[in-house]
């Protein structure tokens, strides 16, 4: 076994969700990421706790969105629901054989099957907040995701590892360093009314009084570097356009221009699957409402690679998702979306809090 792959196990069980003995903590990914979900379930066995593993079927979800009938699509597993009930920790590790498997599926049937699990979400949402659930997503480097980004699958994984510092001797003593730095950051920005985020082709304006600004440093997504926070529901007026690709649900949409009229996306466009991007903002009442802005500090990735894991965490960047507001945060919106689309920032970009300039050319000047 690649030695990383332990350290990353070591760096997830002990640091991201602080593992405890006795807990229930559930593994979940592709069976192409084996060997992590095998580090990762003797490191929880080493602590004590109490692991079981969820290796997830491509092909089955490929048949289920493509043959099941709206009762089926509808339906929630009791099972389901008593699992995200008790489980006291969750690593979901994301790692792809083929990225395209979902490119024929309907996207109205992808709508409606994310529509009907939204009381699931909920409820994780709410765990996680009150923090009666820890839980980490990370990224497994394999062939799929290595050509995804345009790279070998070393060039790859050295990318991958080295976003989570893994090839420092102590990743977690930088990532409590990150953290500390972040804190000063945030304790700033709880203090701001106004945002404006402006560049070449983004000129939009939220109001953030009262919600609170998170510091996310390696605790929740691995590799991480952001802070965010969840704007007023109804405060979003402008446009935004997003630099890079993005991708969810399996599907991949470019070059999108949002603009936003009381908080709400009046317009849309895109270069590329624009018809899916209606689909995903048509989802519900909420999946045209803003529900997080934030922005990426990882200097670590210095490139995009179509892996929002990565992309929203480039430093030098913003990112605004539609849908679900992260309750953390303060906000309200309600949607079973949550989609991160990322804004470059590096070139001309700034960010303007209360008539005052905090952050140009992708760095703070705070």
């Amino acid at each position: 076994m690649d030695p990383r792959i332990r350290k990353l196990a070591k760096v997830l069980i002990n640091y991201s969700l602080k593992l405890k003995k006795g807990q229930l903590f559930k593994i979940q990914g592709e069976l192409v990421a084996l060997p992590l979900i095998q580090a990762a379930y003797e490191e929880a066995i080493n602590v004590g706790a109490n692991p079981y593993i969820q290796v997830i079927v491509p092909d089955t979800d490929e048949y289920f969105l493509k043959k099941a009938r709206d009762a089926q699509m509808q339906y929630i597993s009791p099972v389901q629901r008593t699992e995200i009930n008790k489980m006291d920790a969750l690593l979901a590790i994301w790692a792809n054989q083929n990225t395209k498997y979902l490119s024929g599926v309907d996207p109205k049937r992808q709508a409606l099957r994310q529509k009907s699990r939204g009381p699931l979400m909920k409820t994780l949402f709410r765990r996680i907040a009150d923090k009666s659930l820890n839980w980490v997503g990370t990224q497994y480097p394999t062939h799929a995701d290595a050509q995804e980004a345009e790279m070998s699958l070393t060039d790859y994984e050295e990318f991958v590892y080295r976003a989570g510092n893994l090839h420092l001797t102590d990743p977690i003593k930088h990532w409590k360093k990150i953290s500390k730095e972040q804190a000063r950051l945030v304790k700033i920005l709880n203090r701001v009314k106004k945002i404006h985020v402006k560049s070449a082709k983004t000129d939009l304006k939220l109001t953030v009084k009262g919600r609170k600004w998170i510091n996310c440093a390696g605790t929740e997504n691995f590799p991480d570097g952001e802070i965010f926070t969840g704007p007023i529901e109804d405060s979003a007026e402008g446009f935004i356009h997003y630099s890079f690709p993005a991708n969810y649900g399996g599907r991949v949409v470019e070059d999108i221009r949002l603009e936003f009229k009381k908080g709400v996306v009046v317009k849309e466009s895109a270069g590329k699957n624009l018809d899916y991007l209606k689909a995903m903002l048509n989802m519900d009442k909420g999946s045209r409402r803003i529900g997080e802005f934030a922005i990426g500090t990882n200097y670590q990735i210095k490139q995009a690679t179509g892996n929002t894991l990565f992309d929203e965490k480039i430093g030098g960047t913003c990112h605004v998702a539609v849908g679900r507001s992260i309750d953390e945060s303060g906000g309200k919106n309600q949607s079973a979306l949550h989609w991160d689309m990322v804004c470059d920032l590096k070139k001309g970009g700034e960010i303007v809090a209360d008539g005052k300039v905090i952050y140009r050319n992708g760095k703070f000047k705070i």
